[in-house]
């Protein structure tokens, strides 16, 4: 099993460290549910609800947003240019060490 650190900023600015396994084919939504955040995923990962939406600390990952994934945040609140919706986000070892912030709800 491969397992990597990754950083979650609750809605309360508290930072939490949690270990995620990289081989369970899970998204960064799916992770933090694991963790009982309170990140809804209404619509069950399908990038059609923003309810878990999230602020990323990595460029990289917003050149790999989908037409689907910026139509939803485009309806979304709280957009910054740093915004991603968590089911969207697969858990590879790339992200390993990053740091995730929930979106206001």
């Amino acid at each position: 099993m491969s397992d990597i650190n990754i950083n979650i900023i609750d809605r309360e600015r508290n930072k939490h460290s949690i270990v995620v396994p990289t081989d369970m084919n899970m998204n960064l939504m799916e992770a933090c549910k694991s963790y009982e955040f309170p990140i809804e995923g209404i619509c069950g990962g399908m990038a059609m609800c923003a309810s878990c939406h999230v602020y990323v600390n990595s460029d990289s990952l917003l050149d790999d947003v989908s037409e689907d994934e910026k139509a939803m945040l485009s309806e979304a609140f709280n957009i910054k240019s740093s915004s991603r919706l968590g089911c969207q986000i697969q858990i590879t070892k790339e992200l390993d060490g990053m740091t995730f912030e929930i979106a206001p709800e």
